[in-house]
């Protein structure tokens, strides 16, 4: 890691992973930060893993610091932070606090976190005035430890399975604590409001589009039927092979479809569940009309958004309670006029006026999901008044110029900073 120096007006953003493809959401937001004069050093819980980055990546100029990720791997540089943690007059506050939530949670993680948070403490002591976790889960335990050791502030953005699968006393624990949280849909603003005892604390600020890097397609698409067989619609879906995304109820409603509709279906995007999803596909008999092309940077994503006809994803709330928020794949399918179909799950109504902006239908419904992808594949004027529509409501609702004055605010970073 590179030298940092002692400025006093720098935040530190502390992330699970840096940098990976599936947050390109949280570049786009270090990098407006940063165009608004904010100082900024990324802390990251682990080591990157995606075999590429988007060029976004190439833009930030925030230093990383990489946390050790497992504390046996580096025992020299944890027991160091532990001997300059207990010199901290804020140590056996901060020791008790941990305790308390270890005694909830005997896990291996929760040791983890704590040891995490004094090397962060000790590095990043007098170099930071405040630190910003991107989720509620293990990058918020990080940044309330560390917080409460270097005696500075915390905040937090939460997002999605962050919060739907934290306890909740843990939630209700880092409300409190911290001094302002922030999140990107209004069903999630409603759940925090239900379990939080301070509501002022509280912001909607969506991810937003950064819509300079997706301007809308210059040529229409063509008018495809689903007739030609050399000439299919194409479906494409982008999207982690994770079980809250619906895949497995996505192939069976292709499945579903009349045998006479031509179409092709393609997936961007890695996960766990792939090689399952691609067994499932050839016991449909579906797999010589799918492409499995796994996860590609944001420039290759946005060709494939302009080749497409529709794009579909069936999110749905996993058993554990996990759920996407406001997926911004959709924001980027929909700023491509691209005629969207989605589920009514979190914060999808939020972006989705259903027969106005794209379609909805009920999570794990596979009938519904069939029907509206035959309309959709049968219907090209469908499409377009759709798609029309839809990047409409993106560019007028969903830019990120506007929601990432709300997120520089609460920093104290004012508009008049940006470049």
């Amino acid at each position: 890691m590179t030298a940092i120096d002692p400025i006093s007006n720098t935040v530190a953003f502390v992330v699970k992973g840096y940098p990976r493809l599936s947050e390109s959401f949280i570049a786009q937001e270090i990098v407006a930060l940063e165009q608004r004069g904010m100082e900024i050093v990324i802390v990251s819980l682990r080591h990157p893993t995606d075999p590429a980055i988007h060029p976004i990546h190439d833009e930030i100029k925030a230093t990383v610091l990489y946390l050790p990720e497992y504390l046996y791997q580096e025992p020299q540089r944890v027991v160091r932070a532990w001997a300059n943690a207990r010199r901290s007059p804020n140590y056996a506050a901060t020791r008790d606090m941990w305790r308390r939530d270890l005694r909830r949670d005997r896990s291996a993680s929760r040791i983890r976190r704590f040891g995490q948070a004094m090397v962060l403490g000790c590095e990043l002591k007098d170099k930071v005035r405040h630190l910003h976790a991107h989720f509620l889960h293990t990058p918020a335990s990080v940044a309330r430890y560390a917080s409460a050791l270097m005696g500075i502030p915390w905040s937090c953005s939460a997002h999605a399975k962050d919060i739907w699968t934290t306890p909740l006393w843990e939630k209700r624990q880092k409300l409190a604590g911290c001094a302002w949280i922030t999140t990107c849909t209004q069903a999630n603003v409603s759940h925090l409001h239900d379990i939080a005892e301070n509501h002022d604390n509280i912001r909607l600020n969506y991810h937003g589009l950064d819509l300079g890097r997706f301007p809308p397609p210059d040529l229409p698409r063509p008018p495809r039927e689903g007739r030609d067989t050399h000439d299919p619609v194409i479906i494409l879906s982008v999207g982690r092979a994770v079980d809250k995304k619906g895949y497995d109820d996505l192939l069976r409603a292709l499945q579903k479809l009349p045998g006479t509709r031509q179409w092709q279906f393609v997936h961007i995007g890695d996960g766990e569940r792939l090689p399952a999803l691609k067994r499932l596909g050839h016991e449909l008999g579906l797999a010589s009309r799918i492409r499995w092309l796994g996860a590609f940077p944001q420039q290759e994503v946005l060709a494939w958004y302009r080749r497409a006809d529709i794009f579909a994803l069936a999110c749905r709330v996993s058993a554990d309670g996990d759920r996407d928020g406001l997926p911004n794949v959709l924001l980027e399918a929909s700023s491509q006029r691209l005629a969207v179909v989605s589920t009514t799950v979190s914060g999808i109504p939020e972006l989705i006026d259903h027969e106005e902006t794209g379609l909805m239908v009920p999570e794990r419904d596979i009938e519904a999901l069939a029907r509206a992808l035959d309309r959709l594949i049968g219907d090209p004027n469908l499409r377009m008044r759709l798609g029309e529509a839809g990047n409409t409501k993106v560019r007028e609702h969903f830019s990120l110029d506007v929601h990432i004055n709300g997120i520089a605010a609460q920093f104290g970073v004012t508009t008049d900073n940006a470049a």
